[in-house]
């Protein structure tokens, strides 16, 4: 393992980003699953809770990924390898680089194999149809898959290990449950910009139609509701946005406990559709988190007036956050989601 590390991530703040990424699991839970009916989680949890730490070669990301440690040459790994236990591990922004993009990028550091298992790491990590949304996502905002860098942290098969992947407006994992207690590994990001000063209707972007359904909510909720779930201000576009609080308490925004049934369907539809861009055991893993924080319940809602294209009253920001999950969704001047979902209140002060 080699001790040449650079000693910060690359970060760029580029014009386009100042200020400085399994439809059948989800389809076979029912709407009542994801709004926390105590019988319902009940029938999930013990599916989920028999979930135990799997090795390598048992996912398919995790083996991509340990076949690509094993192909490296001696070269490859001073740039691309790291201690587990390296700070780059945990880092999060809108737009980086966990190595130097001039010399790791993917479409420069690897060999057609590589790029390859790289490739299917980044497959085994998605659903079919997130894979595709990303793929165009990166195409957009980076120029493409080859343009965006990787790094492995620790050394798969021997002992605990996580794979990064960067660029701009994304950050994804795999770890192998390494990371104990939390939702793809840390934190994660995912982002789109059609242009960097969007309209207000985001026509192209792939992810506006979740703030769409989100604002369906808002349109159903009565004046009072309304004024609780409104707030002036919205938080920080930064990593500090997704620490999580491990209690309800201090947390602003409407309680989804107070919705009608029917609102929280359209809420549970939000966060079914977010949630089925990435791969079935991630979906599974989140949807045991949630019950154990106090189920759908203890979950709020917030929109903010801040950054309200065209001051149509359509939030272009919003969150919904808990005990044990932020998801954060900053959709002006373009789409920014920070997401942030773990198991233990102990375990927070890891993630960030």
């Amino acid at each position: 393992m080699s001790q040449h590390l650079p000693s910060r991530p690359r970060v760029e703040i580029c014009s386009e980003c100042a200020g400085l990424s399994r439809r059948g699991f989800i389809k076979s839970v029912s709407g009542a699953a994801l709004l926390g009916a105590a019988g319902t989680m009940a029938g999930v949890a013990p599916l989920l809770a028999a979930r135990t730490v799997q090795p390598a070669g048992s996912r398919p990301a995790e083996t991509a990924v340990k076949a690509l440690f094993d192909s490296l040459n001696p070269e490859q790994r001073k740039i691309m390898c790291f201690p587990f236990d390296h700070k780059l591990r945990s880092f999060i922004s809108n737009n980086w680089h966990v190595v130097d993009e001039n010399v790791g990028a993917i479409g420069k550091l690897y060999n057609p194999e590589q790029r390859e298992l790289i490739r299917q790491a980044f497959k085994g990590v998605t659903s079919p149809e997130g894979y595709e949304k990303f793929e165009k996502q990166m195409k957009d905002d980076g120029g493409g898959f080859e343009n965006y860098t990787c790094a492995i942290f620790g050394e798969p098969g021997t002992g605990k290990f996580e794979w990064v992947l960067t660029g701009r407006h994304l950050t994804m994992r795999a770890d192998g449950d390494s990371v104990e207690s939390t939702v793809f590994g840390g934190p994660i990001f995912y982002g789109h910009a059609v242009e960097f000063n969007e309209r207000p209707n985001h026509p192209g972007n792939l992810w506006w139609h979740q703030a769409r359904l989100a604002n369906e909510v808002f349109q159903s909720l009565d004046g009072k509701q309304r004024d609780r779930a409104l707030l002036e201000t919205s938080p920080a576009d930064e990593d500090t946005v997704v620490r999580l609080m491990g209690t309800t308490e201090g947390i602003p925004g409407l309680p989804v406990g107070e919705l009608a049934p029917d609102q929280k369907g359209v809420i549970e539809k939000v966060l079914r559709d977010m949630l089925g861009m990435y791969r079935a055991s991630d979906v599974e893993e989140a949807l045991l988190c949630v019950q154990k924080s106090g189920s759908f319940d203890s979950l709020r809602l917030s929109f903010y007036k801040e950054g309200d294209l065209g001051s149509d009253g359509i939030w272009d920001r919003w969150m919904v956050q808990g005990p044990s999950l932020v998801w954060y969704f900053r959709g002006s001047p373009h789409v920014h989601a920070w997401v942030n979902i773990a198991h233990a209140v102990t375990e927070r002060r890891a993630r960030i």
